[in-house]
C-alpha cells in the first residue's frame, strides 16, 4: 500500500510506492568505470590545474608542488566567476545580473581514486576541515550571501572527473531550497519555541525505525519523508546553524562518520552512485537559534521523471524505515 508522508521542515509532500520497486525495467544503467590514462587532479600533475586556493600539506611542502592531502583550485570551467559586483539588471518584467559568484573544486587526496569512502578517517576530516576553511574564507566577502558545498559521485550523479573531488558554489543570494528551509525552520521555532531539528532528533531517537548511525556528536537518519531510496541526514546533536563554526573534535568525529556511512552505501547498494550537500545559515548573519547545519546524502538509483519534474513531489520505492534497517545492519570493513 502506497503512502503519503510530509517534510516537517518545508512541507512537502512525498509518495512512499515500494510496490513500484517490483515493476519490470527494461533499460538499465549502470556506473561507467573509464579507462584513466592521465590524471589532472593526481599529485604531480599540479600544473594542470590553475593555481590553489588552500591546501592541507606537509610542512616541508611548497603551493602547487606535491606534498599536498587535499587542495582546493578554482574551477578551470566555472558555472560563476568572482570578478566584479552583483549588479542588478531590469528588462521589463525580468531581472538579471552578471554571473557573479565563486566555483571551486575541493580534490580530496593526491592518489588516483574515485571513492571518497575508501579514505582514511583522517583524509576525509581533512576534506571536511577544507570545507570549513574556504566558507571562513568566503564569508568575509560582502559580496556573497552563501556557498553551497556539494559532491557527485558517479556519472549518474553528474561526475565528469574519474578523481574523488567536491566542489563549491558561492552565490550573491540564497539559493531557493535552502531559503526555503530556513523559512520553515523559523515558522516551526516561533510556533514551537524551539529548533525543529532537536524534535527531529527527539522523535527519530524514540522512534529508532530510521537511525542508521548514531556517535556522541552526531545522529544519521533516513528521514520520515525521504525524497530518493536510502537517503541520509547527518545532523548534529547539538545545536550550530553555521558549518563553519564547527570545532576540530567535531571535525574529527564527522570524518569517521561521513566514511562509514558512505561506505555502508557502497556495500549496501554496490557502489552507488550519490550526490550530497552541505546546507549551512547564510553568509554574515549571526546565529540562528531556529536552525541546524547537517549534510544531506542522496543515492541516484533512479531518475526523476514527468510527475516528479512537473509536481515537486517526489516519488520514493523504498521506505525509510526499510532504507535504514538495511544499512544500520551494513558491516564496515
Amino acid at each position: 500500500m502506497s503512502e503519503l508522508r510530509k517534510d516537517p521542515i518545508v512541507n512537502r509532500w512525498v509518495m512512499m510506492a515500494p510496490e513500484r520497486a517490483e515493476r519490470p525495467i527494461q533499460i538499465a544503467e549502470r556506473q561507467r568505470q573509464p579507462n584513466i590514462e592521465f590524471d589532472p587532479f593526481a599529485e604531480g600533475n599540479e600544473s594542470e590545474t590553475a593555481p590553489e586556493l588552500l591546501s592541507i600539506r606537509r610542512a616541508d611542502s611548497e603551493p602547487n608542488k606535491p606534498g599536498w592531502r587535499v587542495r582546493v583550485v578554482p574551477n578551470k570551467y566555472p558555472a560563476v566567476q568572482r570578478i566584479g559586483e552583483f549588479e542588478r539588471r531590469h528588462e521589463g518584467l525580468y531581472e538579471g545580473t552578471c554571473g557573479f559568484g565563486a566555483h571551486e573544486v575541493i580534490i580530496e587526496c593526491p592518489q588516483t581514486e574515485p571513492n571518497l569512502s575508501r579514505l582514511s578517517p583522517q583524509q576525509v576530516t581533512d576534506v571536511l576541515t577544507a570545507y570549513r576553511d574556504r566558507l571562513i574564507e568566503l564569508g568575509t566577502d560582502h559580496r556573497l550571501a552563501y556557498a553551497m558545498i556539494f559532491k557527485n559521485q558517479g556519472t549518474l550523479a553528474g561526475a565528469s572527473v574519474h578523481h574523488a573531488h567536491s566542489q563549491l558554489i558561492g552565490t550573491p543570494f540564497v539559493p531557493f531550497t535552502v531559503a526555503e528551509e530556513l523559512a520553515g525552520c523559523q515558522e516551526y521555532f516561533e510556533q514551537h519555541g524551539r529548533d525543529i531539528f532537536e524534535a527531529i532528533l527527539e522523535a527519530e531517537l524514540h522512534s529508532r525505525s530510521r537511525v542508521v548511525l548514531e556517535t556522541p556528536r552526531f545522529l544519521v537518519i533516513c528521514p520520515y519523508a525521504s525524497r530518493v531510496a536510502y537517503e541520509m541526514w547527518i545532523v548534529p546533536r547539538e545545536p550550530g546553524s553555521h558549518y563553519e563554526r564547527i570545532g576540530s573534535s567535531d571535525l574529527e568525529e564527522l570524518g569517521g562518520v561521513l566514511k562509514t556511512v558512505l561506505r555502508k552505501l557502497d556495500i549496501a547498494l554496490d557502489d552507488p552512485a550519490f550526490n550530497y550537500v552541505l546546507h549551512s545559515a547564510p553568509f554574515h548573519q549571526p546565529r540562528l537559534p531556529h536552525y541546524r547545519w547537517h549534510f544531506e546524502i542522496l543515492p541516484r538509483l533512479t531518475r526523476l521523471a514527468g510527475f516528479e519534474w512537473g509536481s515537486g513531489c517526489y516519488l520514493n520505492e523504498v521506505l525509510p524505515e526499510v532504507a535504514a534497517n538495511r544499512l544500520r545492519e551494513t558491516i564496515v570493513d
